[in-house]
């Protein structure tokens, strides 16, 4: 990082892996991870619920809600979890309402852009050096949208054939390193 740019508090909300927390803490940044689940990578993390530390003076917040009620791959199901998508998408709202300036929040193709707000940019794995597809749908707050860094074929729907398993979930929802990498080059 440049002597003359400020480094930035960046919070990445509903990330375990560590993978874009990391790409901002490469860059000089002081940066921070949040979920109820323990961090998969060594690092700055918030063991809880991100609502907890919401405030804290942050310049960037990155968030990942949980789609499990939101996403429309599960659309088939939605009927049956009215509840539970009502509380999803008051956590999104929640997390979209936060006093940063800053806020990039990502979620697949789902209910937030009917209920909330349609994405502000869909990107894909592909755009940022990885071969393969996963429609992601960011939703930014005083932020650019994402300029692709290498394009590259042999696109192939890796994450939707992982083989079913009780890691399915996690390994499903992990930021792939070109995107991380992609967010903090153009947003730190």
């Amino acid at each position: 990082m440049s002597r003359f740019i400020k480094p930035m508090r960046v919070l990445v909300a509903c990330e375990f892996s560590g993978i874009v927390r990391d790409a901002f803490a490469k860059r000089g940044h002081d940066a921070y991870s949040c979920d109820h689940l323990p961090t998969e990578s060594p690092g700055n993390h918030y063991l809880g619920d991100v609502r907890v530390i919401l405030s804290h003076d942050w310049d960037l917040m990155i968030a990942h809600p949980p789609c499990t009620y939101l996403a429309s791959s599960g659309a088939r199901w939605w009927s049956d979890r009215l509840e539970q998508q009502e509380v999803a998408l008051q956590f999104v709202q929640d997390l979209l309402d936060a006093p940063v300036p800053q806020i990039a929040l990502e979620n697949p193709i789902g209910k937030i852009s009917t209920a909330i707000r349609k994405p502000d940019q869909i990107v894909q794995p592909w755009m940022f050096g990885h071969g393969e597809t996963k429609a992601t749908c960011l939703w930014l707050k005083n932020l650019s949208p994402l300029q692709p860094t290498n394009i590259v074929e042999g696109r192939e729907p890796r994450v939707n054939k992982m083989a079913p398993g009780k890691d399915r979930w996690k390994n499903r929802s992990r930021t792939c390193q070109g995107l991380a990498d992609a967010m903090a080059e153009q947003w730190g």
